[in-house]
């Protein structure tokens, strides 16, 4: 778990990033940003902030904040009985992300992961956003993100989130939050 001031850091960053992005938040709302490490201690490489503002039996809407070249790492959204798994819309609101998902991989991708974790990092298929730009995941979808050099800030639209129980690809990763 990371220490407090660690936390309290990327919680203020974050919150620059959605001041940048013109996404107004109240005061209740920043207190629930997530500090996603995913137990890996490398948090200024891979690592996420998330503000979930619902999360209902049939939607989830949430604003991800990255810092520059953060990585959100390689994961899917499983099938848990008859929930097929999450089907998410990512919307570039602020800076550029590089978005990572199957199919013919991209010969010069703008993204770079760590050369000790490379090996968890499977589909290279690049998709560019830029502000006001986004692109649809299919359930059960491995993908990964990343924020480009200014930082990012990433609307998502989607089914139910089960957090908890994504798929990670690096056997080491843990999906827990702390606020």
């Amino acid at each position: 778990m990371a220490a407090r001031e660690q936390i309290d850091k990327a919680n203020a960053k974050a919150r620059e990033l959605l001041k940048a992005a013109g996404i107004v938040i109240t005061e209740e709302e920043a207190k629930r940003i997530e500090y996603c490490d995913y137990h890996l201690g490398e948090f200024d490489t891979i690592g996420t902030e998330i503000l979930t503002y619902v999360n209902t039996d049939r939607v989830c809407a949430k604003e991800m904040m990255l810092t520059p070249y953060q990585i959100c790492p390689e994961h899917l959204h499983p099938q848990l009985g008859d929930y097929q798994g999450k089907e998410e819309t990512f919307r570039c609101r602020w800076g550029e992300v590089y978005l990572y998902v199957p199919g013919e991989p991209t010969e010069q991708p703008r993204g770079r992961v760590p050369e000790h974790r490379k090996e968890h990092f499977t589909v290279w298929h690049e998709i560019y956003l830029r502000p006001g730009e986004q692109y649809t995941l299919k359930e059960q979808t491995r993908h990964w993100f990343q924020a480009g050099p200014e930082g990012a800030v990433i609307s998502e639209f989607s089914t139910p989130s089960f957090d908890e129980a994504d798929i990670f690809i690096d056997p080491e990763i843990k999906r827990e939050s702390n606020y």
